[in-house]
C-alpha cells in the first residue's frame, strides 16, 4: 500500500504498486510548448490527450531533470511521473566531452523512478525515450541506495522497459549500472566489512554465474614469492593479510588473443600509515580501492555481457596502517622488477603496490594495460570531479578511453607525462626512485604517474587517476550523494570498443 501523500486526491486509491516514467521535451522558443516522447504519446493516446492537458493546465513544462506527478489518469498506473528531458535538439557536445541527449535521459529517468520510490512504488515502467539503454542506466544507477546496514530501507523497485522493443539495449543498460553499483557497494561499505579477504570473496562470488570463461586466484604467500616488497611492505603495517586478486577472463573464442591487462589499487582501508592523515574525512579512505573496484566490477559485466575479448584483471588488496611493522619514512624497499624505492611518505602507498602489479602484469604479454586508482588529492585539486585525470604513453589508447567515455557521460581528460615529472622521482638520495617528487609538492598527480611509469614497457599503457570523481556529492544527477563506483561504466564501454576491433 502506498501511504497517502499530500496533494494527492483522497479519492484516488493508490493500492497499486505500479507506476511509469515519461519523457517530455520542451520546444525551443515556444514558452511553455512540449514534445512527448513516443512512448509518451502513444499513453496520451490511450488516454484521448487526458496527459496533455493536464500537463498544459498543471503549469510550466517540466525543466530537465525536473518531474510533475500525476494520480489516477489510468487504471494500471495510479502514479505516473513524467520528467523533462530538455530540448529534442540535444546531442554529443565536443565542449562537454559527452552526449547530451544520453546524459538527459539518464538524468530524466533518474528522477523520476526516484520520486516514485520515495511514494513505495515497488514496480516501474520506464520510457526508452530513444535510447532504451541510457534509460536503464539512469534508472538502475538514481535507484541505488546503500542501507545495507541501516534498520529502514529504501523500497526496492523492480524497473521494466515501457513502449519500447528495444529490449537488448534495455537489458545492456541495466548490466552497465548494476556493473557501477556493484563498485559504488564495494567502496561504499565500512572497511571492517570489506577487507582484502572479503572483496575477493565478494568478487568470486559475484563471477560464479560465469565460471565457463572465467577463472579467479586469491593469492597470497604468492606474494612473497613474486618478490613484491614494495606491496607488502604497505600491508605489513596492517593485522589484515594481504590478497592479491587476479581474475582471467576468456571471452574470445580466439585464446591467443593478447589480453586487456585492468589493473587496480586495492587499499581497503587508507589511515596513511605512519604518515597519518587528519582524522577529518578519514572514513571516506574506505572507498581508497575505488581503482580495484572499478575495475573487478568492470570484468564482471564483461563477462555478463559476453564481451568477446580477453581481460585479466589484477588487484593488489591490502590496509595502510600503522604499527611497529609499517613502513617507515626513509625505508627503502625493492619492487619486483628489482628496483630499489625510498618511502618518503607513507601516505604515497597506492604507487607502490601498483608498482609489482604492473611488473606483473607485463608477463602476460597484453594489448594494453589500464590501470586505475584513487592515486593522488592533487587530481583533485586539479579536475575535481568533473573527469577522470589519464596519464598515457599511447595515443591510440587515449582515442578509445575518449571515445567509450563519450558514450558514457563518464568524462576523461588527458594530462601530461613530461620529463620534467620523471626526475622529481628518479633523484633518490638512498634508492633508485623516490615514490614522491623530490623537489616540489607541485604537480603531484603527473609526479605520481611518472613514478608509476618507471615500472611499464608496454606500448600501450593508461593510468586513471580516479581521486577526484571517488564520490559524489550532487554533482552528477542521477547517482546519489556517496561513492561514485566511476568510470565503471567506461572501462566497460573500452573493453567492449576493443572487443568489436578483435
Amino acid at each position: 500500500h502506498i501511504p497517502r501523500r499530500s496533494g494527492i486526491p483522497s479519492d484516488i486509491n493508490l493500492t497499486c504498486t505500479f507506476g511509469l516514467v515519461l519523457g517530455v521535451y520542451e520546444k525551443e522558443g515556444e514558452d511553455g510548448g512540449f514534445h512527448l516522447t513516443e512512448a509518451a504519446a502513444g499513453f496520451d493516446s490511450s488516454l484521448s490527450g487526458k496527459l496533455s492537458e493536464m500537463l498544459k493546465i498543471s503549469g510550466p513544462t517540466p525543466k530537465k531533470g525536473k518531474s510533475r506527478m500525476f494520480y489516477g489518469i489510468h487504471k494500471d498506473f495510479p502514479c505516473v511521473a513524467v520528467v523533462g528531458l530538455g530540448t529534442n535538439t540535444a546531442g554529443v557536445c565536443g565542449a562537454e566531452n559527452w552526449d547530451t541527449c544520453k546524459e538527459n535521459i539518464r538524468e530524466a529517468m533518474s528522477a523520476g523512478c526516484r520520486q516514485l520510490q520515495d511514494l513505495e512504488v515497488s514496480r516501474v515502467e520506464v520510457d526508452s525515450c530513444g535510447d532504451a539503454q541510457s534509460a536503464a542506466e539512469g534508472a538502475v544507477l538514481g535507484l541505488f541506495q546503500y542501507d545495507q546496514l541501516k534498520s529502514k530501507k529504501k523500497t526496492k523497485v523492480t524497473t521494466l522497459l515501457h513502449g519500447s522493443g528495444d529490449l537488448a539495449g534495455w537489458e545492456k543498460g541495466v548490466l552497465y549500472g548494476e556493473g557501477q553499483n556493484l563498485a559504488r557497494l564495494l567502496m561504499e561499505a565500512p572497511a571492517n566489512h570489506i577487507t582484502p579477504s572479503v572483496f575477493a570473496d565478494t568478487i568470486e562470488e559475484k563471477l560464479a554465474p560465469h565460471t565457463d570463461r572465467v577463472t579467479v586466484h586469491k593469492r597470497s604467500a604468492w606474494i612473497e614469492e613474486q618478490q613484491m616488497g614494495a606491496f607488502l611492505s604497505v600491508s605489513k603495517g596492517s593485522e589484515e593479510p594481504p590478497v592479491f586478486l587476479e581474475l582471467h577472463y576468456k571471452g574470445c573464442p580466439d585464446q591467443t588473443q593478447a589480453p586487456l591487462l585492468l589493473v587496480g589499487k586495492g587499499i581497503t582501508f587508507d589511515s596513511g600509515g605512519i604518515s597519518l592523515k587528519p582524522s577529518s574525512g578519514m572514513d571516506a579512505m574506505r572507498a581508497d580501492m575505488g581503482g580495484a573496484a572499478t575495475v573487478c566490477a568492470s570484468i564482471v559485466t564483461a563477462a555478463a555481457l559476453k564481451l568477446p575479448i580477453n581481460i585479466i584483471g589484477l588487484a593488489p588488496l591490502c590496509e595502510n596502517m600503522p604499527s611497529g611493522k609499517a613502513n617507515k619514512p626513509g625505508d627503502v624497499v625493492r619492487a619486483k622488477n628489482g628496483k630499489t624505492i625510498q618511502v618518503d611518505n607513507t601516505d604515497a602507498e597506492g604507487r607502490l603496490i601498483l608498482a609489482d602489479a604492473l611488473c606483473y602484469a607485463h608477463s602476460f604479454k597484453p594489448r594494453a594495460i589500464v590501470n586505475a586508482a584513487t592515486l593522488t588529492g592533487a587530481m583533485d585539486v586539479a579536475l575535481g570531479s568533473a573527469a577522470t585525470g589519464v596519464f598515457t604513453n599511447s595515443d591510440w589508447l587515449w582515442e578509445q578511453l575518449q571515445k567509450a567515455s563519450v558514450v558514457t557521460g563518464d568524462r576523461v581528460w588527458r594530462m601530461p607525462l613530461f620529463q620534467h615529472y620523471t626526475r622529481q622521482v628518479t633523484d633518490s638520495q638512498l634508492a633508485d626512485l623516490n615514490n614522491i617528487g623530490k623537489y616540489s609538492r607541485s604537480g603531484g598527480a603527473c609526479t605520481a604517474a611518472a613514478f608509476l611509469k618507471e615500472f611499464v614497457t608496454a606500448t600501450h599503457w593508461a593510468h586513471l587517476d580516479i581521486a577526484g570523481v571517488m564520490a559524489n556529492k550532487d554533482e552528477i544527477p542521477y547517482l546519489r550523494k556517496g561513492m561514485s563506483g566511476r568510470p565503471t561504466r567506461t572501462l566497460v564501454e573500452f573493453a567492449a570498443g576493443l572487443a568489436q576491433q578483435g
